[in-house]
């Protein structure tokens, strides 16, 4: 469990926040004091971001001093694609806990969908999962969990044990848009992937936590099979999915504002307006 609360029933709740601005340039230390003042200001007590990379952008170099700023913990991401990329990551990550400590952190994922992507194999992916958590024990900083997000397809799929085998906590992303589903089905299809990842996970490495890393519907984009995108599609799959989720999982939504993305899963617009009813 993370060490938000000593009560069973306190979880991480927050959303998924991309580095860049919708100009594409990198977000300034205000840009994420914005962004994590807008999140704290939803309805629902909002308390965490996912981040997905540390080095690029600058992301922890500025996103840290705002999160501490707000009370905003963050779920820090670090990319695994190419030795170089991943070792400026590290190296972003370690100064950023050599600097400001590691109470800002909710956990740590080293790569994110790897497995989906077939960009690695889980053996390789799991020796990158403890090259961090070795490097966070070296600064004293033993106690953040380190695992890994992707697909709850990669989860099931025997040929990435090994990849479980080395997480403190798996992070699992999940979208019945992807699947085709309709909107009504949307709920069942959702937590029979999540319960399919838990399944797996328990076989392997019994007591490891599933985390709800990505899911969400999209506001707007292309139909899928019977799934379409729409502002009351995204509201019903919140106050269904969303509403469950939040009290049964440590959850990160996807994704906090989308730019010109299609399809769009934004929760709220380019002024930061809720696009839709977010109470539970």
């Amino acid at each position: 469990m993370s060490c938000l609360a000593a009560s069973a029933q306190a979880y991480w709740k927050g959303f998924n926040l991309p580095a860049t601005l919708p100009s594409g340039a990198c977000k300034s230390v205000n840009d994420w004091k914005k962004d994590f003042a807008v999140v704290k200001g939803l309805p629902g007590k909002f308390n965490a971001v996912r981040l997905y990379a540390a080095s690029d952008c600058n992301t922890l170099a500025n996103a840290v001093p705002a999160a501490k700023a707000s009370g905003v913990k963050v779920l820090v991401g670090v990319w695994t694609e190419d030795d170089g990329h991943f070792n400026a990551e590290k190296q972003a990550l370690l100064a950023a806990v050599k600097k400001y400590g590691h109470d800002w952190i909710v956990s740590v994922s080293v790569g994110s969908e790897d497995l989906y992507r077939k960009d690695t194999s889980a053996e390789v992916l799991a020796n990158k999962i403890n090259d961090v958590r070795g490097m966070l024990w070296s600064v004293g900083a033993g106690k953040v969990q380190v695992g890994h997000v992707d697909t709850w397809t990669a989860w099931v799929d025997p040929k990435n044990k090994a990849a479980i085998k080395a997480c403190d906590f798996v992070g699992t992303d999940g979208y019945p848009y992807f699947q085709d589903a309709a909107r009504k089905d949307s709920y069942n299809v959702f937590w029979q992937s999540i319960e399919a990842t838990r399944s797996v996970v328990n076989s392997v490495k019994p007591g490891t936590w599933v985390w709800i890393t990505e899911t969400g519907w999209p506001v707007r984009g292309p139909t899928r099979g019977k799934a379409i995108p729409s502002v009351a599609g995204a509201a019903a799959y919140w106050k269904s999915v969303a509403c469950s989720a939040f009290s049964q999982a440590h959850t990160f939504w996807y994704i906090l504002q989308d730019y010109h993305e299609s399809p769009s899963f934004g929760v709220v617009d380019q002024n930061f307006k809720p696009l839709y009813d977010l109470k539970c």
